[in-house]
């Protein structure tokens, strides 16, 4: 059962191999303060907002993919600008696409669960996950690039996973108008940096395959109250 489902993947959210180009990679760093809130509140429409999630093999190779559900989420916005939010990730809700399975001897499921299990994301222990902004800055053409159409902003927040917490930024498409706050992005970070560490020791010819790094693509609607 282990080698099946470890040979599937071994990431958490969403995971590409370093040299993936369909996302940017994220710079990481220790927790940072969280952002004030300030503003207008735009709870997150929890029906459209999800978090996609991508990994692979070494090399790029049998790429698995699937979705993650939040359960809570919020955007402040003053001057049609974001300048908080925070956002509650529910780890049970953790799908593996069947379309992304193509072996004839593995399943989805066991692998979904195996993503759930203490190797993973424990989520028994760890249900949730969060993100909390802690910053956001203009996007330069001039010195930042994105694989994301459209980029606008770059995002810093503080990404919690079975209780640590690291700051990432990455580059966002941001929208407000309307009454409505969108964020798109698309980014890599290493797993290894939240302690999910398995597949990684080389100790099991079965995990020599398994990627370190995951890819997340985030897509998030928030309405104004």
């Amino acid at each position: 059962m282990k080698k099946v489902t470890v040979l599937a993947l071994a990431v958490l959210i969403g995971a590409a191999s370093c040299k993936n180009t369909n996302s940017d990679s994220a710079e990481t760093s220790g927790a940072e303060e969280v952002a004030v809130s300030e503003g207008h509140a735009y709870p997150a429409d929890l029906q459209s907002s999800q978090v996609e999630w991508k990994a692979f093999h070494k090399g790029g190779f049998a790429p698995r993919w699937g979705t993650l559900k939040l359960s809570a989420g919020e955007l402040t916005v003053a001057d049609d600008n974001i300048t908080s939010g925070k956002f509650t990730i529910d780890l049970n809700t953790l799908t593996v696409d069947p379309a992304s399975v193509t072996e004839k001897d593995k399943k989805a499921i066991d692998l979904q669960n195996h993503l759930k299990s203490a190797d993973f994301f424990d989520v028994a222990e760890f249900p949730a996950g969060t993100f909390e902004i802690t910053g956001i800055t203009d996007f330069d053409p001039a010195k930042d690039k994105s694989v994301v159409e459209g980029a606008n902003k770059m995002v810093s927040g503080n990404l919690t996973l079975k209780g640590n917490t690291i700051n990432v930024t990455f580059p966002a498409r941001i929208s407000v108008g309307d009454g409505t706050a969108r964020v798109e992005a698309r980014f890599t970070v290493d797993r290894t940096a939240w302690g999910l560490k398995f597949g990684v020791t080389d100790a099991d010819p079965a995990e020599w395959g398994i990627s370190k790094d995951f890819e997340v693509g985030i897509d998030l609607t928030a309405v104004a109250k």
